[in-house]
């Protein structure tokens, strides 16, 4: 099944849904060529990109941001976009296949074409002046995850150690939200190990915590999640801490 585009709603040039399509699966091909993961699509982005297309084929010259326009960053997270990695190809062309061809054959254009670092795309292409204006916004998806989520994602990757994951994740959280020290309890005992870190990706857990897991000196688990860090602009990423005892 193809890329579901909405076409023409807001005006300015006509998106050309099968050009989008075939960009899509000609970066998919090359990807698969290359070893790299194949791109799932991402309505988001793909909302993104058009409006940025259409911003170009009203200037002329192609450009990834134009006077009192938002950056790539901005622009994706307002069409409902969440990512930890993301980067944007331009061009203008007489095909589908021509665009593809210039961005394989542009070192920096190959490079976020091929790169493993993200894993969603939206394509948009618009007709106008008798050429094809592209626009390709790749991503590294963040799922929009809340506090407990989070928490169970992390919880499920410490399990297979044989540690035992407490239910109660209150002083997890607290010591999340803090930058640095071992949380003290009114009563029981304290962690002996605290580890936080914050990333884009819950699908490992980071190396220094596998080393504590698999040293046999802890029985017991605490996981809490909290708001990102220091995070810049719209970029998405988790904050979580782990507490073992």
């Amino acid at each position: 099944m193809g890329p579901a585009l909405a076409q023409g709603q807001n005006g300015g040039a006509p998106d050309q849904r099968g050009e989008a399509e075939q960009i899509f699966a000609l970066a998919n091909q090359a990807r698969v060529q290359a070893g790299a993961g194949r791109l799932e699509w991402d309505p988001s982005l793909a909302a993104a990109a058009l409006e940025h297309c259409r911003r170009m084929a009203l200037e002329g010259p192609i450009a990834h941001r134009y006077g009192g326009e938002q950056d790539l960053s901005a622009r994706a997270a307002r069409a409902g976009a969440h990512f930890s990695v993301i980067e944007e190809n331009v061009a203008i062309g007489p095909s589908a296949e021509a665009i593809h061809d210039e961005w394989m054959h542009s070192p920096g254009h190959r490079s976020n074409l091929l790169s493993p670092e993200v894993n969603r795309v939206g394509v948009a292409v618009v007709a106008a002046h008798g050429v094809l204006y592209a626009v390709a916004d790749y991503s590294r998806a963040v799922e929009s995850l809340s506090a407990s989520q989070v928490e169970a994602r992390v919880a499920a990757l410490i399990r297979p150690s044989g540690i035992q994951v407490r239910a109660d994740s209150r002083l997890a959280r607290a010591a999340c939200a803090t930058e640095s020290g071992i949380p003290h309890t009114a009563n029981g005992a304290e962690p002996r190990f605290v580890m936080r870190w914050q990333a884009g990706d819950l699908t490992e857990l980071p190396q220094q915590l596998l080393e504590r897991l698999g040293s046999g000196r802890y029985r017991e688990a605490a996981v809490g999640s909290c708001a990102a860090q220091r995070v810049e602009g719209p970029f998405s990423a988790y904050r979580v801490a782990v507490l073992l005892y």
